[in-house]
């Protein structure tokens, strides 16, 4: 038997937040690329521009905070809503030590620091007061940041370098060569971060993907294909691809019993209603957006169903 979730966060509650971060963020997002823009050379930037850019980041992560808070109290399963018992402090703290320890270790405690901010949200997360516990840790992703994403862009620079320097005449075959090689090397990439991230435990079940590499990485591929020959367009619909084939790869597993997450797709429908909403917020100057974002998630949220093996 198939029980589905449902979504039931609105735009009126979401729309404080998003024109908050409109003002908070936009504004000085703008006046910061504009003092840039016009930055002489030799001249020193305005002593603004730090104060500015941290002002920047902590209003995204600010807005990243009511974003998930309000999206996880919405999710409703079997009639059950989820909680969220987290404090915006405890993120703020969370967020300002690792990106301290980020900077002065020079990155490397990256993986560390969204290892807590992704246990932040799960732990936090609760299902019929039962809890959620995310069980990812920052040493194996800093592996996956390191194998799949540093040393492969390192190599790429290096022998392109070394190409450059012997054919300067041929810049426009280099910069389709790099385009091409960042979007290959993006692909693994992804998967193993995505992967790492669906690990967490609810009662006695973990819920984990069970894929296949080389089979997730070719659909990947190809719906990064398909939007980039389409120009875009196709891209809502790669999304909602996706989303189906990696719900179907999600199971929440138990010594006894497994559960199934999937997703059922109207491909046609769900295209030209994702579009639609897009539209409505590009039109809109981004007004509509919350608007969007709710309708999206119940759209997506109400065809995605758990079931028993």
């Amino acid at each position: 038997m198939k029980n589905y979730f449902n979504f039931n966060l609105t735009g009126k509650k979401l729309l404080p937040i998003w024109l908050l971060f409109l003002v908070f963020f936009m504004a000085p997002y703008v006046t910061m690329i504009t003092q840039m823009k016009n930055l002489q050379a030799g001249n020193s930037p305005s002593m603004l521009l730090l104060p500015v850019l941290l002002l920047l980041i902590i209003v995204s992560f600010l807005f990243i905070f009511y974003i998930a808070k309000y999206s996880i109290e919405s999710v409703v399963f079997k009639g059950i809503a989820f909680e969220f018992k987290g404090t915006l402090g405890t993120f703020i703290g969370k967020v300002l030590l690792g990106l301290l320890l980020s900077i002065v270790t020079f990155g490397i405690y990256l993986a560390w620091f969204v290892k807590d901010i992704q246990s932040f949200f799960v732990d936090n997360s609760s299902y019929n007061s039962q809890s959620f516990s995310f069980r990812g840790q920052g040493g194996n992703l800093f592996v996956i940041f390191l194998l799949s994403l540093i040393l492969p862009m390192f190599l790429f620079v290096i022998v392109m370098t070394i190409f450059l320097m012997n054919n300067m005449q041929n810049i426009a075959f280099f910069m389709i060569i790099q385009q091409v090689v960042i979007i290959v090397i993006m692909i693994p990439y992804m998967y193993y971060v995505y992967k790492w991230m669906v690990n967490v435990n609810y009662k006695d079940y973990n819920i984990r993907w069970e894929t296949n590499f080389w089979e997730s990485c070719g659909k990947i591929a190809l719906e990064i294909l398909l939007s980039i020959i389409t120009l875009g367009i196709y891209m809502p619909l790669a999304m909602l691809r996706l989303f189906k084939f990696f719900a179907g790869k999600t199971k929440a597993v138990a010594l006894d019993r497994k559960l199934n997450f999937g997703f059922e797709i109207d491909q046609l429908n769900d295209f030209l209603f994702i579009w639609g909403q897009l539209l409505l917020t590009i039109i809109t100057l981004g007004i509509y957006y919350p608007w969007a974002f709710c309708k999206i998630g119940k759209r997506i949220l109400s065809k995605t169903y758990l079931e028993v093996e």
